[in-house]
């Protein structure tokens, strides 16, 4: 029987590559998304993967949906945690509204949907959490103490977790991405972008597929001993 995996903000960039890579081998997929309806509708007309609307930094809301998937599609094996947004601001000029926003969206969702999760695949001892941080969360960057601190806090999340989970067949795991070529970036400034490709040693942008192979690894039986862990993918730019 297929497998089910859950992949927040997963009908667009990083998140769309990944719930395509995990309905091509063969998962039940649900992609979960708050707000661009046109981009979910196209997503799910070329892909053939249903997607789900809630705010997935409201755990009522996380409720409710997840609720939905698994009437449709039976119990969470898998669950990537994707869904992120920046506010970018320095610290001096940051409002109150934008650490929240950030935190709510890139932190908040991740407890929320792990928590609805975490008690089914520990009584049916297998689950798989794959958690989506970033180069910056690692390195920090200026601009980004909000989107920083979420994506760092993931690390710590994942390594917990991890831990608590480890005995009862459940792996958790983080990914770290570098630079992808995703409408987000593509948004920078050409002139900013040139300088942030020059600071890439493999001198260009990360393609959304390399992020998703490494959650279809993480996500299958094979991976089974691997948790805990952080998977770096950015080019070379940030080593740990």
């Amino acid at each position: 029987m297929s497998k089910v995996a859950v992949v927040t903000g997963g009908t667009r960039g990083i998140g769309a590559a990944i719930s395509s890579a995990l309905h091509a081998a063969d998962y039940k997929v649900a992609a979960t998304y708050h707000g661009n309806d046109k981009a979910a509708e196209d997503f799910t007309v070329k892909t053939g993967v249903p997607h789900f609307r809630f705010d997935v930094g409201d755990f009522n809301a996380c409720k409710k949906g997840l609720h939905k998937i698994e009437e449709k599609f039976g119990s969470v094996d898998i669950l990537v945690n994707n869904a992120g947004l920046t506010q970018d601001a320095f610290l001096h000029k940051m409002t109150v509204e934008q650490w929240r926003q950030v935190m709510h969206t890139n932190l908040d969702s991740v407890f929320n949907m792990s928590r609805l999760v975490i008690e089914g695949m520990r009584e049916r001892g297998f689950g798989r959490i794959i958690n989506i941080s970033s180069i910056n969360g690692q390195s920090g960057q200026m601009g980004q103490s909000n989107y920083s601190a979420a994506k760092a806090a993931l690390l710590g999340f994942t390594k917990a977790l991890a831990l608590e989970s480890a005995s009862r067949g459940i792996t958790v795991n983080a990914i770290a991405p570098g630079y992808i070529d995703t409408e987000m970036v593509r948004a920078v400034p050409p002139d900013v972008l040139d300088k942030i490709i020059a600071r890439i040693p493999v001198k260009r942008l990360g393609k959304p597929d390399e992020i998703a192979r490494m959650v279809l690894f993480l996500a299958s039986d094979e991976a089974g001993f691997t948790t805990g862990a952080t998977f770096t993918i950015n080019g070379g730019q940030y080593l740990v």
